[in-house]
């Protein structure tokens, strides 16, 4: 008699060659309205699920798992960024955690680039002028912005996706200084030609550009306060790509109103969905709906590695991107 498939409740709508074969590999259940599952919602999927496939909206706390059944015994989060998911208490529970690493990076690469060219040269903002009628022609004083060639990139994370901007940004003749836990290997130093710092405090203060490529955690919740933000020059910007917690958000928002930032590029929010109306009215200021790694190659490649993580966990195997609490 052939053995049951395990029930894989999926908590938001994938590409959908993903979920047919996810369909067609396990006992799918499917979000097909792609609404965000409430926590009632959340409680109830790991009651009943063999398997759970979140994604960064899902918050699954020690709460959530409490209400976990016996036949929960993975989670396969949906995204590499894991800090939504109590690890530690899964880990507890012997729930195995998985994620999908390794397959965004040039896709948000690519936005971050895009957000450190548009906020200097004010795209959005001539965009809108465009849209809204208000261009009266060419001037040579009119929407002066700054050139990013030659400027100082600082990069706060220099994991794959900090790497991978720093590759981009050299193209544009932009220098590069890095803040990490770990120095980079001097051979990766001298090919990014990249100048690490030891002290972010140092490092910030000299930059014309931050981005920001470090995970959510405990030790970088507001890594960048209300102190360290006012280490920036006032010709300096801010991009952030990786996740809005790192960032005191109101200190940036006060920075930003008195004119002692120039700008700043932000794809992720403190409390997002939300976003402070404050920062929409700013007209130095790109607001972008956590599009980074939105590219459907990207998301199929997530998807991928969701199933193979899945499989070979049914299988009886280690999945290949198990996370554990000792590498947070």
């Amino acid at each position: 008699m052939p053995q049951a498939k395990p029930l894989v409740i999926v908590t938001r709508k994938l590409p959908e060659a993903i979920e047919t074969r996810m369909a067609e590999l396990f006992d799918a259940r499917l979000n097909v309205d792609d609404h965000p599952f409430t926590r009632e919602e959340l409680c109830q999927a790991v009651a009943e699920a063999d398997v759970l496939v979140p994604t960064v909206t899902d918050r699954i706390d020690g709460g959530v798992l409490s209400h976990c059944g016996e036949s929960l015994r993975l989670i396969a989060n949906f995204g590499t960024g894991i800090d939504h998911i109590d690890v530690a208490t899964a880990h507890q529970r012997g729930v195995t955690v998985t994620n999908t690493p390794d397959v965004l990076t040039e896709d948000t690469a690519d936005m971050t680039m895009a957000m450190i060219l548009a906020v200097p040269r004010r795209l959005a903002e001539g965009e809108r002028m465009v849209r809204e009628g208000q261009w009266l022609g060419w001037s040579p004083t009119h929407m002066l912005g700054h050139r990013i060639w030659g400027k100082r990139l600082g990069i706060i994370g220099m994991g794959r996706i900090g790497r991978a901007v720093a590759r981009r940004a050299r193209g544009f003749g932009m220098t590069i200084h890095y803040h990490n836990r770990r120095r980079l290997h001097e051979s990766l130093e001298q090919e990014l030609d990249a100048t690490y710092w030891e002290s972010l405090d140092q490092m910030l203060a000299r930059m014309d550009v931050v981005s920001i490529h470090c995970p959510h955690t405990p030790a970088s919740y507001h890594l960048l306060s209300a102190r360290r933000l006012a280490l920036l020059r006032p010709e300096a910007y801010v991009v952030n790509t990786a996740r809005g917690e790192v960032i005191d958000e109101n200190a940036l928002v006060r920075m930003l109103a008195k004119g002692d930032l120039a700008g700043a590029a932000l794809d992720v929010f403190e409390y997002e969905p939300a976003v402070n109306p404050k920062l929409v009215a700013m007209n130095n200021v790109l607001l972008l709906p956590h599009m980074g790694s939105a590219t459907l190659e990207g998301r199929i490649d997530m998807g991928e590695k969701v199933l193979i993580n899945i499989k070979t966990f049914v299988d009886g195997h280690k999945p290949p991107d198990r996370v554990l609490p000792t590498m947070l």
